[in-house]
């Protein structure tokens, strides 16, 4: 068995080699619809890398969000609520007294707006109302944050980071004690975070500076930072344990995330992009598939009399249908292999035009689930769209077929 399947893929690559450019433009269409598949998987994967970073990088991988639910569904229409519950700073504070487990807490209204200096000139930025604490990956590196005194107090103090200090023309020593104008109220710069790679400009200031319609405009969220991955589960018990006896309404009112949530339903996100490209490009992949099947009843057609020649020699049905067959999935294969490489080679090309375009660290991800779906595919078009000719070829009567020369 083995021997014939040898020799079936020998005389098919031999037929190949003897028509190169009559199997070259034949298998164009899967040559194209497999680069193309190449590039979108291996793109797809690498903004799923670059993703999971970023929601390791801007979120500690033991955090834990709850959101406030702003919006509700009406005939599966999102609209937004007249009311909130808000969880307020000192709502807050009595949330995170009731943990049961140690957890850094964070607390933020997240805006956008502008920042007026002292001489009018003003600066798009954005405006994070929070607790003393900022968010998880923020270092004062000049001056101070402000205390839990100043939020009681509703003291008007601000933390900037560098990228404001960019765009006000400032530095370290000048914008410490400088006042600045958020939502019209005067509040003194008291800390400068330290330097990174983010590009926005961005203010901290007490979340207990906002009055109730400003809540209600950008309902804050709570972040809860675990100190140890396997405490998660208990804190999230807490959290709901708190939140139903404060609202009867908790399950539709607020949302409870993990990173592993976020990640999951970014993965399943890029899985639904996948497959929707995955299908669009498949269509390239089947026209080279009828290009294929056209090219192999070409062939029938062409070798009839070597068809009844080797019938009459003692060749059964199943013999033709293997090697037609054997020569559908060589040619399907070689043409899913140039396609390969002509993907990697557009990949190679496309990554460094999306770097220099969006400036962010981005990498084409080459997985061996790729490579899977290629050789899969390869082999299934190979059999979908040669068992017809090899069926038709296995038919031939012997003796009509030696007649057809």
């Amino acid at each position: 068995m083995f021997r014939k399947l040898f020799n079936s893929f020998a005389l098919a690559f031999a037929n190949i080699r003897s028509n190169v450019l009559h199997t070259f433009l034949s298998v164009l269409g899967i040559v194209i619809g497999v680069a193309a598949l190449v590039s979108i998987l291996s793109l797809i994967d690498g903004m799923e890398e670059f993703a999971r970073d970023q929601i390791s990088q801007t979120t500690s991988l033991n955090a834990i969000i709850i959101q406030i639910e702003a919006y509700k569904r009406v005939n599966e229409v999102r609209i937004r609520k007249d009311s909130i519950n808000i969880i307020d700073y000192a709502r807050f504070k009595q949330l995170t007294e009731n943990l049961s487990k140690p957890a850094k807490p964070h607390i933020r209204s997240t805006s956008s707006g502008e920042a007026e200096l002292t001489l009018g000139k003003k600066i798009g930025t954005l405006l994070l109302a929070t607790s003393e604490t900022l968010e998880p990956t923020c270092v004062v590196a000049t001056g101070s944050t402000f205390t839990e005194k100043d939020l009681t107090e509703k003291r008007n103090y601000a933390v900037v980071n560098h990228a404001f200090l960019k765009a006000a023309e400032l530095n370290e020593t000048t914008a410490l004690e400088t006042t600045i104008t958020i939502n019209n109220k005067p509040h003194l710069i008291k800390g400068i975070l330290q330097e990174d790679e983010v590009n926005t400009p961005k203010i901290y200031f007490p979340i207990t500076t906002l009055n109730e319609t400003e809540l209600q405009a950008t309902p804050p969220e709570i972040i809860l930072e675990a100190e140890k991955t396997e405490e998660i589960p208990t804190l999230k018990t807490d959290i709901n344990t708190w939140l139903e006896k404060h609202d009867p309404d908790a399950k539709q009112n607020f949302r409870i995330i993990t990173n592993e949530f976020r990640i999951e339903q970014a993965t399943k996100g890029f899985l639904l992009f996948r497959v929707i490209m995955g299908l669009i490009v498949g269509i390239s992949v089947l026209v080279g598939g009828i290009g294929v099947m056209n090219v192999l009843l070409i062939s029938v057609t062409e070798r009839t009399a070597e068809i009844g020649i080797r019938k009459a020699t003692g060749a059964n049905r199943r013999d033709i249908m293997l090697l037609f067959l054997s020569e559908s999935i060589t040619v399907s294969a070689f043409g899913s292999f140039l396609g390969l490489v002509l993907g990697v080679l557009g990949t190679m090309i496309i990554v460094p035009i999306i770097k220099a375009i969006t400036e962010v660290p981005f990498y084409a991800a080459y997985t061996w689930n790729t490579f899977l779906v290629i050789t899969t595919l390869s082999i299934l078009v190979g059999i979908i769209f040669g068992t017809y000719p090899a069926i038709r070829a296995s038919r031939l009567n012997p003796v009509e077929a030696i007649r057809h020369e």
